[in-house]
């Protein structure tokens, strides 16, 4: 039950924001999780500042699943997300921040897991 949310400066295009999330669907398996339930929001034109000044290339990722996951798969997970982002997106990965939001209540379908 992951969902991952993109607040990402730049434009995207619809066609990088289906690669971007095709990518995300194959990395969430580092947190031994699946697409099968994984949710993708990708907000662009985002304003965000870091360290008092706006970013012209900027991202913040908020990865939220069920249950936990060890801190060297959320270390290999943060490398994969700002190799992404670097790549399709020209942002630098000193602009990005990626957080991890393990959950113990998680609903879906009219009810709780």
């Amino acid at each position: 039950m992951p969902f991952i949310d993109s607040k990402i400066t730049v434009p995207v295009t619809p066609q990088v924001k289906e690669e971007i999330k095709s990518a995300l669907g194959r990395m969430i398996t580092t947190l031994h999780k699946s697409e099968t339930y994984l949710m993708v929001g990708i907000e662009d034109n985002y304003d965000l500042w870091l360290g008092g000044k706006k970013l012209d290339k900027g991202a913040y990722v908020a990865v939220s699943l069920y249950g936990s996951a060890a801190a060297q798969d959320y270390d290999r997970l943060t490398g994969q997300i700002c190799q992404l982002y670097s790549d399709k997106l020209g942002i630098p990965g000193s602009a990005i921040y990626v957080t991890y939001h393990p959950v113990n209540d998680w609903g879906w379908n009219g009810a709780n897991f």
